[in-house]
């Protein structure tokens, strides 16, 4: 009888550790299953439409500029924006802008660059801003932004900030000039950044989904707030008006609000945004003017009139 008890509870226990193992393996199955189908390791047909490649593959940038008025200590302070957004070349391993595409093989990859350039004073002194996003064109096999970097300068100092996508989670960097900051590494959990709304509505034809969705705040606003960064609950609601679609971002665990203006018919110009902390003091860029150039190859005197085309203050 002692030996059928110990045979009863031999097999007991392996077919409970059986499940355990079990479940974890189900568990690791469905966290691959969802890894996989945000980075599609198995890719998916994809092509661009006829007028996209001929807007965006013409040799040129779109620049276009804004008036910006920004809420910094507890005031509205008037500035400028200026929006560039241009195709280019881009290294999966990397995350740099390719030197030789031809030979890179399958570490390229196109994406929407945005290059955003804010500025504005405080008083005596000035603000400069510019923030760099990287997000693939090819959004269905590569649907999360590679990379986007911030710089701060002012009077006081400056920051860096840096993600980088590697697998399912953001690489973090931030350098900073002040104590209370210091310099800081982390890796948190990717989803959709704010920095990418804008990419995406150009290449997605314009939409963003409607809905509950996983954001990260802007780097902007982790900074000026002093909140960490990671991902946050957030909520799209879209209205189609007569020539423009409006899209409101409101996160759920934050108090801010997002609001982009939309051009309703390709290319989509970003025609207004803005930025609402809660605070009575809401930050708004307004479209002036908008250009086709390559501004890269515009260096000379006589190339400062586009500038004036830009209507752009200094």
């Amino acid at each position: 009888m002692k030996n059928i008890f110990n045979c009863v509870v031999f097999l007991f226990l392996l077919v409970s550790c059986k499940s355990e193992g079990d479940k974890k393996t189900d568990i690791v199955s469905a966290e691959n299953e969802k890894t996989n189908s945000l980075v599609n390791t198995s890719k998916q047909a994809f092509s661009e439409k006829e007028n996209f490649k001929k807007y965006w593959y013409a040799g040129k940038a779109e620049l276009n500029s804004y008036v910006l008025k920004q809420s910094r200590y507890n005031e509205i302070r008037t500035g400028e924006v200026v929006l560039i957004f241009v195709t280019e070349p881009f290294s999966l391993s990397k995350q740099v802008k390719l030197d030789a595409p031809q030979k890179a093989g399958d570490d390229k990859v196109t994406v929407m660059k945005l290059n955003q350039v804010r500025k504005f004073h405080t008083g005596i002194y000035d603000y400069s801003i510019v923030t760099s996003t990287f997000t693939p064109v090819d959004y269905i096999n590569y649907p999360l932004t590679l990379k986007t970097t911030t710089s701060i300068q002012e009077w006081c100092g400056h920051t860096f900030t840096q993600l980088n996508l590697e697998g399912m989670q953001y690489n973090f960097k931030q350098f900073s000039y002040f104590e209370s900051d210091g310099d800081e590494e982390r890796s948190f959990k990717a989803a959709w950044l704010e920095e990418d709304l804008m990419t995406r509505i150009r290449i997605q034809d314009g939409q963003l989904p409607e809905g509950e969705i996983m954001l990260i705040p802007s780097t902007i606003y982790s900074r000026f707030t002093y909140t960490k960064m990671q991902a946050q609950k957030a909520n799209i609601k879209k209205e189609a008006l007569e020539n423009t679609t409006s899209y409101t971002v409101t996160y759920l665990d934050i108090d801010r609000t997002v609001t982009i203006l939309v051009e309703k018919e390709f290319p989509y110009k970003i025609l207004e945004w803005t930025e609402d902390n809660g605070d009575g003091l809401v930050t708004s860029a307004t479209l002036k003017a908008s250009l086709k150039e390559p501004y890269w190859n515009q260096k000379s005197l006589e190339d400062a009139s586009k500038r004036e085309a830009l209507k752009l203050l200094q």
